[in-house]
């Protein structure tokens, strides 16, 4: 009997290798569309994915997009050309570690390094002197904060932000449930290294599905889009670094929240209320209690983590009712 099991280990050792080792799918389509239309510039020795365009004539509006967790640029893409109708230059990155942009590893990704990258690309793309908006979600809502914090301080290469919108992003970590995987990866040194390489897409699309609403499911294009950005150059390996922003909006929650209560800029929250990670009512209640001089949207009651990529007549609708107001 001992023997039978020592067989079956070893046969399994390879089997356990080549999964380790799949390699990342294959760019669809779309995806080879969106890289096309973007560019790529250093920071740091590390090349970062951006896609620019220019838009309304007559207008010299510009709106940067701020991605969230775990996904890229392309969060962004049911809305660009409403933006680019609107604005003369729409601006989308993908943050260090994420999407088309280099992965470095190891590396102690931060929230201040990825504000730091997207005041490198507004240096790259002469835009030091103008007055941006800041459109952002989730994940890009904190480096949004800092972002804020730097401007409302006047500290050096800071962006002159003329508008802040958020969405869904767990500012305040009283009220933020991050998911189980997220849990371990953030906190286990140990089995990070293997939970990196063991999760697969059934368990990305699986536990990304579980903050989208039940009637607002990406389709299994999208999803695979969203696995092959996490894949490409890796990415799945760095997830336990990048996770780390969990730990940091803890240690500087009195930081970005309290830019974000104190600014005087135009701040603007949109809500998709079935969030399971940033759930109602608790969150909406605190960021209405905390951030007084902030307008707030709340979506339709099934819309929830991805209010961009769900309803995005809404979410339009909601920016530009606020962005239009002043």
């Amino acid at each position: 009997m001992r023997e039978w099991w020592l067989l079956v280990g070893l046969l399994c050792i390879p089997l356990l290798a080549v999964y380790l080792h799949i390699p990342p799918p294959q760019l669809s389509p779309a995806l080879l569309t969106w890289r096309s239309a973007g560019a790529f510039f250093t920071f740091r020795s590390n090349n970062i994915f951006y896609r620019e365009t220019y838009g309304a004539v007559g207008s010299s509006d510009v709106v940067i997009l701020l991605h969230g967790f775990p996904t890229s640029s392309l969060d962004w893409y049911k809305i660009w050309e409403p933006l680019n109708r609107r604005f003369n230059r729409v601006i989308a990155l993908d943050f260090l570690g994420f999407g088309f942009s280099d992965k470095p590893r190891p590396h102690r990704y931060s929230i201040f390094e990825q504000a730091s990258v997207v005041e490198a690309l507004v240096s790259h793309l002469g835009l030091t002197e103008q007055r941006v908006n800041l459109l952002s979600h989730d994940y890009g809502d904190t480096v949004a904060l800092e972002l804020l914090y730097r401007s409302d301080h006047n500290r050096t290469g800071h962006l002159t932000i003329n508008s802040l919108c958020l969405s869904n992003g767990g500012i305040f970590p009283e009220t933020h449930h991050p998911r189980f995987l997220q849990k371990l990866l953030k906190d286990s040194s140990f089995l990070s290294p293997v939970l990196t390489r063991l999760t697969n897409y059934m368990v990305f699309s699986k536990g990304l599905g579980d903050v989208f609403g039940p009637y607002t499911q990406p389709t299994d294009a999208e999803f695979l889009d969203m696995w092959t950005g996490v894949r490409f150059n890796d990415g799945n390996l760095v997830m336990d670094s990048i996770l780390q922003f969990i730990n940091q909006r803890d240690q500087h929650r009195d930081r970005w929240v309290g830019a974000l209560t104190s600014t005087f800029i135009p701040v603007h929250m949109i809500y998709g209320p079935l969030d399971p990670v940033n759930p109602h009512p608790q969150f909406i209640f605190l960021y209405q209690k905390l951030v007084q001089r902030s307008t707030v949207s709340v979506l339709d009651e099934h819309i929830s983590h991805y209010p961009q990529l769900e309803d995005p007549t809404g979410f339009l609708n909601a920016y530009f009712s606020f962005i239009n107001a002043f």
